[in-house]
């Protein structure tokens, strides 16, 4: 994947109305992976880390300012002594608004076990053709953790993003439970949810959005596409000060 790929990406987006556009985790290697008894290949992985000034995110502000629309540009980041799973959101004047680490690796196995986990978790007011929403980034796995969801709420999203690398319906030990996962996510929080997941064979893409009330918005397949969804802000905003749903914002 390169720049003018992703500029062809966000130009079908942009040309369908789109005011966001998620790419999956790491994205800047295709979340590969390596021998983790080979340390050579190990340290090559390391190595193709960028950082976010560089050329790599650059190609996203570029393509972000040129489309007029906001994007979530995922990467390995150089680090020391530890690269980190990165993600930025560029808004549409191509300037990085927010900048976020994964807070839970998969340390448990290649090549995550490489990385090094981000501290905190933090919101950015995006500006939009639809208004002005409040934006959080969960990075795939974070989405399981509640601490990383609490900090979302606390700082008052509205919508999170989620870049995602795993299998989402055909996960051969637990199914289809992160759909699942996602829609409780959604609802307990009262706010809308998207996940970004790389297409079969891969993953299993299967990109889907819900709203506050855990409601599937859209749902793509396994195959390569892009996924569109529509948030209705103003019924996020009256959900989350109704008093059934018992939230003190």
């Amino acid at each position: 994947m390169n720049d003018a790929d992703v500029d062809a990406i966000a130009a079908s987006a942009a040309a369908e109305g789109a005011d966001i556009i998620v790419f999956p985790e790491m994205f800047s290697n295709g979340y590969s992976r390596f021998d983790p008894e080979d340390p050579v290949a190990r340290q090559a992985w390391i190595d193709a880390a960028v950082p976010i000034d560089g050329a790599f995110v650059k190609g996203f502000r570029e393509a972000a300012r040129r489309h007029g629309l906001a994007m979530v540009a995922t990467f390995l980041e150089g680090g020391s002594p530890k690269p980190f799973n990165a993600a930025v959101l560029i808004d549409s004047r191509g300037e990085v608004v927010l900048h976020q680490r994964k807070r839970h690796v998969c340390f448990f196995d290649a090549p995550e076990e490489a990385c090094a986990a981000g501290e905190t978790s933090s919101v950015a007011r995006l500006r939009t053709e639809a208004g002005e929403v409040t934006i959080g980034i969960m990075i795939c796995m974070d989405r399981e953790f509640p601490d990383v969801t609490s900090d979302l709420v606390r700082d008052g999203a509205e919508v999170i993003l989620v870049p995602n690398s795993c299998p989402l319906v055909d996960d051969p030990a637990v199914g289809d439970v992160r759909i699942a996962g996602v829609r409780a996510l959604a609802f307990q929080s009262v706010l809308g949810v998207a996940v970004a997941n790389y297409p079969a064979p891969k993953d299993d893409g299967r990109s889907f959005a819900v709203d506050a009330l855990g409601r599937i918005l859209s749902m793509g397949g396994p195959q390569p596409e892009l996924v569109f969804a529509d948030f209705d802000l103003d019924r996020i905003r009256v959900l989350q000060t109704e008093d059934w749903f018992r939230r003190v914002r």
